[in-house]
């Protein structure tokens, strides 16, 4: 009868237990900065589209504000309403532009985009809302 090969400091009982010790702390530690990686560019896409939202609401919010204001005083109106709802990171950046053109208002509203930490470093692409509204009448 012929012995199995034993590495040393096995046992019988033991065979193939040992050889696995640590292996998935190793497999861990390989893994984790994948996973950072992935919950980075997950984060950074939820900001991107947290942005894209935040631009077409206050666009809809100016447009609204722009079409029961005064002529005169619709891109003041405008401007005030597209920006109140933005929190500081986003308002920092944000433009917001009005214009009437045949009884039809219209809204523009640009954002950036930022980079992991809202109110900190912008990408140098904008987020851009736009909403249309027709004009009210004023008797």
């Amino acid at each position: 009868m012929r012995r199995a090969l034993r590495l040393p400091g096995e046992r019988d009982g033991d065979r193939g237990r040992g050889r696995d010790r640590g292996q998935v702390t190793i497999e861990f530690l390989g893994m984790t900065p994948t996973i950072l990686v992935t919950l980075v560019v997950l984060w950074q896409l939820v900001l991107v589209g947290y942005t894209f939202t935040l631009a077409g609401n206050a666009a809809d919010e100016a447009v609204r504000a722009a079409t029961a204001a005064a002529p005169g005083a619709r891109q003041g109106a405008c401007q005030e309403a597209g920006l109140d709802k933005l929190s500081g990171a986003w308002a920092g950046g944000a433009t917001v532009n009005c214009t009437t053109a045949g009884g039809f208002v219209t809204a523009d509203v640009t954002l950036s985009v930022p980079i992991l930490f809202p109110g900190t470093v912008s990408y140098p692409f904008d987020v851009k809302g736009h909403a249309g509204a027709v004009e009210e009448e004023t008797d």
